[in-house]
């Protein structure tokens, strides 16, 4: 048996599909923001690419932070901020990790270029990144009680 459009299932459906897709736009800019960092530290401060990409991830976490608690969730699972932060940078560290691995493949192993390299990891990084801050900070805390 499916569930009605007005379910409380439903609902949350809808309600995780508007994040998403707000969270797509608020990490397009983030990524802008990573990406052209990334890019003009190489090309124009002379970086090496692997030195790049942690200082323009970092730019590009504190965008998507900000666009995510403003914008993005509407739910929020831990009331202290500070806290929340910690746990989402802990996050972005687990991206970046998988960013700095997915570079290093794509330049040294499969030979693309720096930014080729880039937007492969992006992609992989975006729906971890997504799925661990959704489940871990931005879903409402319900007690044993709710469940």
């Amino acid at each position: 048996m499916s569930d009605s459009p007005f379910s409380p299932r439903a609902a949350a459906l809808r309600l995780a599909a508007a994040e998403a897709g707000r969270y797509v736009a608020a990490s397009a800019a983030a990524f802008a923001v990573d990406f052209i960092v990334y890019a003009a530290l190489i090309r124009i401060a002379g970086w090496h690419y692997l030195l790049a990409a942690p200082a323009a991830f970092a730019l590009g976490l504190a965008t998507i932070y900000l666009l995510s608690v403003r914008l993005v969730f509407r739910e929020r699972r831990i009331p202290d901020a500070r806290v929340e932060f910690v746990v989402f940078a802990a996050i972005g560290l687990l991206g970046m990790a998988v960013n700095q691995a997915m570079l290093y493949v794509g330049v040294e192993g499969l030979s693309l270029s720096y930014e080729g390299a880039k937007l492969l990891a992006a992609a992989l990084v975006f729906c971890t990144n997504f799925a661990l801050r959704k489940l871990l900070l931005f879903t409402r805390y319900r007690s044993a009680d709710e469940r």
